[in-house]
């Protein structure tokens, strides 16, 4: 492909600029970009009522990313999946300008400050699906400006705002009345973390205002995790959207193989009746994703030598509808067998 073959090489330039030093200045600043990818190939298996047992491959993702400095407080990033299920996105391309007193202006297309979940990538996935608050009920990377504060050994507490087009990223020619707007605040105190945030959006004409409430402890073997979500839809005969999911991981380290850690994931998320804020056929919005709860079970292998990460996933997921409500394609009871390199 044409793009494909054009990002390769642009990545391929960024790698020849050398290491300079700010002109002036007695520190030096390392200007060679980073370069970094995470390749994750999958089989699904799926079955369920009304359907025979249905199976595919898959490379879900092949990510790569360029980031650095192109001045001491100037730093950049590009981020671009060269294969998402087949197709070609570009997600992030920011810049950033850090301020004193850790503070922090980012301009660009990139993850709004919203939610928890949502913030981990393929290459850090604890499960091989993302919850429901995760992917469903507020996924949004939007173009806008960003300020932020992150915090101190003293006050770890981390605040960022936002805003951002309405109009979803893909369209960055409309012109627009409205804008959107997003509010994060994150502590982490020692091994916990609580995190709050807000996030209203419009980008189909209806706006839709989401809160996001999350709590987490990271010790030793063990990882835990909650979250939940609540979204409203203004002027329009919907009723609110609640999403929540909660998990716990724990890994046992492994001596005298190639693999560092065994985990055991668990997880329980469930989602009632959501829509994307998009017109329907009676040219309001309607409900797109009918409510649901999952059950997922899992295990998996790691391997964790820096700068690698390789994972063998393995997860079983159990859903439940409403009676009289057919699965969509895709969303019914599966195995799922991930490897993951995350160079």
């Amino acid at each position: 492909m044409p793009v494909t073959r054009n990002i390769a090489a642009a990545l391929f330039a960024l790698t020849l600029f050398p290491s300079q030093a700010v002109a002036g200045d007695g520190n030096r600043v390392d200007l060679t970009p980073e370069i970094h990818g995470v390749i994750r190939t999958r089989y699904e298996g799926e079955w369920g009522e009304g359907h025979d047992w249905r199976q595919r491959f898959q490379v879900r993702n092949a990510r790569v990313s360029v980031g650095g400095n192109a001045l001491r407080q100037l730093s950049y990033y590009v981020r671009a999946d060269i294969c998402d299920r087949g197709s070609m996105k570009v997600l992030d391309a920011w810049a950033r300008w850090s301020l004193p007193e850790s503070w922090s202006v980012k301009a660009g297309q990139f993850r709004v400050p919203f939610g928890v979940d949502v913030f981990r990538g393929p290459g850090t996935y604890i499960f091989a699906n993302r919850s429901f608050v995760g992917k469903n009920t507020a996924n949004v990377r939007e173009v806008g400006l960003q300020a932020g504060y992150h915090g101190s050994a003293q006050l770890p507490l981390s605040v960022e705002a936002g805003v951002f087009n309405s109009k979803p990223k893909e369209n960055h020619d409309a012109w627009q009345k409205a804008m959107d707007f997003a509010v994060k605040a994150t502590w982490r105190p020692g091994d916990f973390l609580v995190s709050a945030s807000y996030l209203s959006m419009k980008p189909y004409g209806v706006r839709m205002n989401i809160v996001d409430g999350a709590a987490g402890w990271r010790s030793g073997r063990w990882i835990a995790e909650a979250e939940y979500q609540h979204k409203h839809y203004e002027s329009v005969p919907l009723g609110a959207t609640d999403a929540w999911s909660v998990f716990a991981s724990y890994a046992i380290p492994l001596e005298k193989t190639i693999f560092d850690n065994l985990s055991f994931q668990g997880r329980f998320d469930s989602m009632t009746d959501n829509s994307n804020g998009r017109p329907g056929s009676t040219g309001t919005p309607e409900y797109d994703e009918p409510a649901r709860r999952r059950i997922t079970v899992g295990t998996m292998l790691e391997y964790l030598r820096s700068p690698l990460r390789v994972a063998l996933r393995l997860n079983y997921e159990k859903y439940f509808y409403d009676s009289g409500v057919d699965a969509p394609v895709g969303c019914d009871d599966k195995i799922v067998a991930e490897l993951v390199v995350k160079f």
